[in-house]
C-alpha cells in the first residue's frame, strides 16, 4: 500500500522537511469546525477546536489528538520538530512558553502537511505502510 500522492511542494515540506512561506498557506487564516489530518497518510492530527491565530503566518494549534504527533529534536538544535506518528511526515515545529494560550504550546504547522475534513464529513481511512 502506498501513501497519498504528493505534489512536489508537498513532498518538499513533508518528506524533505522544508517550510512553506508564511501567510501563504491555505489554513493560516481558516476557521471551520472539523479535523485536520496528515496530507500524506490521512491520520487525524488536530481538532479545529485547538486552532488559534498566533499571527505567525502558519496554522497554529495548542493541542494535538492523542498519540498523533511525535516530537523530535530539530537538527538546528534549537527547535522541536513535530512529525505525524503514523508516517513520520514533517508537520512543522513546536514552541513552548510563548503564552499565546492557557496550554502555553504552539504547534506551528505547514498547511501543505495537513488537510481539513469538515465536521459533517467522514474521515478517510488512515494509510499504514
Amino acid at each position: 500500500m502506498n501513501y497519498n500522492k504528493l505534489t512536489s511542494d508537498e513532498e518538499r515540506v513533508i518528506v524533505n522537511k522544508a517550510t512553506e512561506p508564511p501567510f501563504l498557506g491555505e489554513y493560516d487564516n481558516f476557521n471551520k469546525d472539523g479535523t485536520f489530518i496528515c496530507r500524506r497518510c490521512n491520520a487525524p492530527l488536530f481538532s479545529s477546536k485547538s486552532k488559534f491565530d498566533a499571527g505567525c503566518g502558519w496554522p497554529s494549534f495548542d493541542d494535538s489528538l492523542p498519540n498523533s504527533i511525535e516530537r523530535v529534536p530539530d537538527p538546528d538544535g534549537m527547535r522541536m520538530e513535530i512529525q505525524c506518528t503514523n508516517c513520520k511526515g514533517h508537520l512543522g515545529h513546536e514552541f513552548v512558553g510563548e503564552q499565546f494560550t492557557d496550554k502555553n504550546t504552539r504547534e506551528c504547522v505547514n498547511s501543505l502537511s495537513i488537510r481539513f475534513i469538515p465536521k459533517d464529513k467522514e474521515l478517510p481511512k488512515t494509510i499504514y505502510e
